[in-house]
């Protein structure tokens, strides 16, 4: 039985910074060593919208074991998808959003905004702030 200071420790270690920072390095270190490809997806639902966080936690568990999600804010999340391109990624994430919609006999998929940032090998590794202005584009 997990107690609350535990549920509350793994919350707090979902969303801390520096974890961020590990998976974005984990992106590169697949790049540089293995010259594989990876895609860092900004999903970003709209402020006070309950059923993003239901839509996160569904992705949670729907991910492969070697993809990883970084929950920045409520409405906010960033996906980590190993070994695969940017038209790849975008099939994952428009599955995943039609099958949580049945799933939850949702009339139509949430309403998020996705942005998509394609991390290869390159002379320079990418930084971090670039990536995550690419994955979460200005809305309009």
């Amino acid at each position: 039985m997990t107690s609350r200071s535990d549920a509350k420790n793994d919350d707090l270690a979902r969303t801390d910074p520096r974890r961020l920072r590990e998976l974005m390095d984990r992106v590169v270190g697949l790049a540089e060593a293995h010259d594989v490809g990876s895609v860092v997806v900004g999903v970003a639902g709209r402020d006070g919208d309950l059923q993003i966080s239901e839509f996160m936690d569904f992705i949670e568990s729907a991910l492969r074991m070697e993809d990883s999600i970084f929950r920045m804010t409520r409405e906010r999340s960033v996906l980590f998808l190993a070994d695969v391109d940017r038209a790849q990624a975008e099939d994952i994430v428009d599955r995943l959003m039609l099958s949580f919609a049945e799933q939850t006999a949702s009339p139509k998929p949430p309403s998020v905004s996705l942005g998509f940032s394609l991390v290869e090998k390159g002379p320079t590794a990418p930084l971090l702030r670039d990536v995550l202005l690419e994955a979460f584009p200005a809305r309009r």
